[in-house]
């Protein structure tokens, strides 16, 4: 963990552009003490990330990391079944989200490797008592986990968080009972991977990173317990979306999205591949790596050639062809390269992406987008176009997110505001 703190801070001061010397007089520390701290060699105190902090203005990110590293390391243990303990914790314990960005990050890197090493751990012989009828109840309940993720489409992640809070709070009393056996465990314990990840998800689209950080690990924790690798590399594609988005963390997303590969690798579907291919191609673009995120693209695509299995998870419902080429949309505009943005979101189209239907909270971003890759082709009427779209799909969806993405879409047109549509666009709000 120490090495990542260091990595970051790393990363960070490089990106401010500053040179050594002014670094370390601002920070108060000496050049060749400074350096060695980044190398290892001397170790990361409370008073260097804090002046990394003020420094770097990074909110005290970096102190709040280290902080939070005593109770990474002395958590709940990933060796014997505890993800009950974990969500029925969960459940109970605070909504006020206290991490930072940048601790949650290092917090979901650790998740992801306690996962990695727990899958199949479980050896268990306890065979509860089977409830007669019980595999009925367990149907309604992951059919109305099926019906939030579609919720979650259309009216965004507002009310999502309660509800899926409940399903959870559900699923962990049908797992206390104790009256059902080993198989409907499992499953039960699947299902509260997934109601955790809705909530993790919901807690990341509302903006606070610190529980969406909780509820992931709690995800991993009971997908290991499940031995579900599936629903494990599912969360971490998720939680991987939360790295990238967060900057300087792009190298963090694509190693969750490695070791999500890495699980699944002779388990999963082409289209299960094909979603963890398609994230990994934008996280790489975060990070600016043009050739390898083309590469993952190319595999997905590829992945999709080979049509729909019957044991595709029901999960992976959004993942087709105008998906991957939305996403390789943006990641061709993270790169750079706005023209080829333009080709795939116009690609995306022509694949009948149903944004305005069925995903217009993920619509009004990917709109956004191609708007801001229009404004840099110098195409205002295509740009203020897409930006009246993608404020239509907002106008029906409670998400932080998206709205943040409309926000920096407005502040870049507002260099146009000579144009008068642009500045009827923004007087409109």
């Amino acid at each position: 963990m120490s090495d990542q703190l260091r990595n970051d801070m790393r990363q960070e001061r490089r990106a401010s552009a500053m040179g050594w010397k002014q670094f370390a007089r601002e920070a108060g520390f000496g050049e060749a003490y400074l350096r060695n701290v980044e190398n290892g060699n001397r170790a990361v105190t409370h008073g260097v990330a804090n002046a990394y902090d003020r420094v770097l203005k990074t909110g005290g990110a970096f102190t709040g990391v280290l902080e939070d590293m005593p109770a990474m390391a002395t958590g709940a243990p990933w060796d014997q079944p505890r993800s009950l303990t974990v969500l029925t914790g969960l459940l109970k314990g605070s909504s006020v989200d206290r991490r930072g960005v940048l601790s949650a990050g290092a917090a979901l890197a650790a998740s992801a490797g306690s996962w990695s090493k727990a899958l199949g751990s479980n050896s268990s012989t306890e065979l509860p008592i089977a409830l007669a009828h019980g595999a009925v109840l367990l149907t309604h309940v992951e059919d109305r986990l099926e019906h939030l993720r579609h919720f979650d489409d259309e009216l965004g992640s507002g009310e999502l968080y309660q509800l899926a809070r409940n399903e959870l709070s559900l699923i962990v009393m049908l797992i206390k009972s104790r009256r059902y056996d080993s198989f409907a465990l499992a499953h039960l314990h699947s299902m509260a991977s997934e109601a955790a990840r809705q909530i993790a998800w919901a807690a990341f689209d509302q903006g606070s990173p610190g529980i969406a950080q909780r509820f992931f690990d709690g995800s991993l924790r009971a997908s290991a317990e499940a031995d579900d690798p599936i629903a494990g590399a599912y969360t971490l594609s998720f939680a991987a979306i939360q790295c990238y988005s967060t900057p300087g963390q792009a190298n963090r997303a694509v190693s969750l999205l490695e070791t999500a590969q890495e699980r699944v690798r002779r388990k999963a579907t082409p289209r299960m591949h094909a979603m963890l291919a398609a994230r990994s191609a934008r996280a790489l673009s975060k990070s600016g790596a043009k050739r390898e995120s083309a590469r993952q693209l190319a595999i997905a695509r590829s992945a999709l050639d080979k049509g729909r299995h019957d044991d595709d998870p029901k999960s992976l419902y959004w993942v087709d062809y105008g998906e991957i080429e939305m996403i390789a949309g943006s990641s061709a505009l993270q790169l750079g390269d706005p023209a080829e943005a333009i080709r795939r979101f116009e690609a995306a189209m022509h694949a009948s992406y149903p944004g305005d239907e069925a995903y217009p909270r993920s619509h009004a971003i990917y709109l956004a987008r191609a708007a801001e890759a229009h404004l840099a082709m110098h195409d205002l009427d295509a740009a203020v176009a897409k930006a009246h779209h993608a404020a239509r799909c907002l106008g029906s969806v409670d998400s932080e997110r998206s709205a943040t993405e409309l926000d920096g879409l407005r502040v870049k047109l507002a260099a146009h505001t000579s144009y008068g549509p642009v500045r009827e666009f923004l007087q409109a709000g």
